[in-house]
């Protein structure tokens, strides 16, 4: 480096995650081998966003400013050889969002140091990365302890002269979850008034982000995918799954405005067609039914006049003039005659489908899970950190930083981290954030549905079967 040895920031106590409200300090380590001019030394703490309509592109079309402040720790003057230290002091604002990293955007926050030198001199700077993590709590999220339902009906033809309809119902335990947390997906599908067997049933958890500009990029990705069998014509069947809610952002980046963040869980027939949403919410403060505010009462129904009881003495009825006369009623028509039985022409209608046959057992069934995205090959669950957040790439930890949470559990990672997309990342001692080698995270398994290969009977054929 010339004349400058060395050049770095040391945050105190090594810390790199922060609140907002919270105070950053630190120091500025110089160390030259010969003096140096200098016109001033600045430290700058920076907070902002920035997104592009291109993916990993940094010439942001849009930017969103959250703090820059700039402190002076030394004037014009000569900076002596050997090593000089220059402490440094922020507040960071009460209203910085959560750190976040994506293909289309960032939310970053930064010190940055600079040696400002005389005309036709080098000038020197360094920064040191640090990460904002506003915790939410889900519980003060507005309806979050309702029920986590719904369903979907479709009418389907099959064989050119069927027609069927199933029913397609979802549910969800809750409405908000934490990294760590298992969401409990059931799905339950009538299809007894039909006498085709459906597709498989796959639910997903899916991620939606919103990168805002003139043109709003959205990025979906599914996170976790589970597949079920297919339920055969004339059953009900039901099904019940579960998803690890690997590290991820926030649902909710409060201050930003750039970067907008949905999940849900989707769920699906391949054959019929069909597709329901369940809208859920990530948070840092799991959900606490203990909390649910009881139900306001409903306001009682108005009674209906209900006719007197037998044996009750009713009400005299009121005399009227003995000059009014009813007229009299007409008397009932006769049946009329039925018709002979020749004239009547009886249709005939194509045979059964062999998955009819059965269709008289209309009992309830379980369907069997097929492939699921998040089982590893001895069947355990992968573990996951309670220190996990939403947002740290290029974090490190010092060995002298190691929490305590991972005494209790050697087996998991020190700190998960995610950088947006849908690989966890942690990372131990110095070493970069890698990914993790469990296997959370798949691509989604699409299969093709089976469709009838043979022609539907002809009228003749019918007719000659009945």
């Amino acid at each position: 480096m010339g004349k400058l040895q060395e050049f770095e920031i040391t945050l105190k106590d090594n810390k790199v995650v922060y609140s907002p409200g919270e105070s950053i300090s630190g120091t500025v380590k110089i160390t030259t081998a010969q003096q140096i001019q200098c016109k001033a030394i600045k430290v700058n703490c920076q907070g902002y966003c920035g997104v592009t309509s291109k993916a990993n592109d940094t010439a942001w079309t849009e930017e969103e400013q959250y703090s820059s402040s700039t402190l002076s720790v030394a004037d014009k003057g000569t900076l002596k050889q050997g090593e000089t230290t220059f402490p440094f002091k922020f507040l960071l604002p009460a209203t910085a969002p959560t750190s976040y990293e994506g293909p289309y955007g960032r939310i970053m926050y930064r010190i940055r140091a600079f040696i400002d030198t005389p005309r036709f001199a080098k000038d020197y700077r360094t920064e040191k990365p640090f990460y904002m993590l506003n915790n939410i709590d889900l519980n003060d999220v507005p309806d979050i302890h309702e029920p986590n339902s719904t369903s979907i009906s479709k009418n389907f033809s099959y064989m050119l002269v069927k027609n069927g309809t199933v029913v397609l119902e979802a549910k969800a335990d809750l409405r908000g979850y934490t990294p760590g947390q298992v969401i409990k997906v059931s799905a339950e599908i009538d299809n007894t008034q039909s006498g085709k067997s459906t597709g498989h049933v796959v639910a997903s958890l899916m991620q939606k982000v919103t990168y805002g500009s003139k043109r709003p990029t959205t990025d979906l990705r599914t996170i976790a995918e589970v597949e079920g069998a297919g339920v055969k014509g004339g059953k009900k069947a039901e099904w019940k799954e579960q998803i690890i809610v690997p590290p991820l952002p926030q649902s909710f980046l409060a201050g930003c405005n750039l970067i907008k963040i949905k999940y849900f869980i989707q769920v699906s027939l391949k054959y019929p067609e069909m597709l329901l949403t369940l809208p859920i919410h990530i948070g840092n403060t799991a959900v606490d039914p203990s909390r649910q505010l009881p139900p306001r009462p409903r306001p009682t129904p108005r009674a209906a006049p209900s006719s007197p009881a037998p044996g009750s003495p009713k009400k005299p009825a009121t005399s009227r003039p003995a000059s009014t006369s009813t007229p009299p009623q007409p008397g009932p028509k006769p049946a009329p005659r039925p018709r002979p039985r020749s004239a009547y022409v009886t249709p005939s209608a194509p045979p059964p489908e062999p998955d009819m046959l059965d269709a008289g057992g209309r009992q309830s069934e379980e369907i069997p899970t097929k492939v699921h995205s998040q089982q590893q090959g001895g069947g355990s669950e992968a573990a996951v950190s309670p220190n996990a957040f939403s947002y740290a790439p290029g974090l490190s930890f010092p060995q002298s930083q190691r929490t305590n949470s991972s005494n209790a559990n050697p087996s998991a990672p020190l700190f998960c981290v995610s950088t947006g997309a849908t690989i966890p990342f942690f990372t131990e001692g110095n070493a970069a954030p890698v990914p993790t080698t469990c296997h959370l995270v798949l691509p989604p398994d699409y299969r093709s549905s089976s469709y009838p290969h043979e022609a539907p009977p002809s009228y003749e054929d019918s007719c000659s079967n009945t």
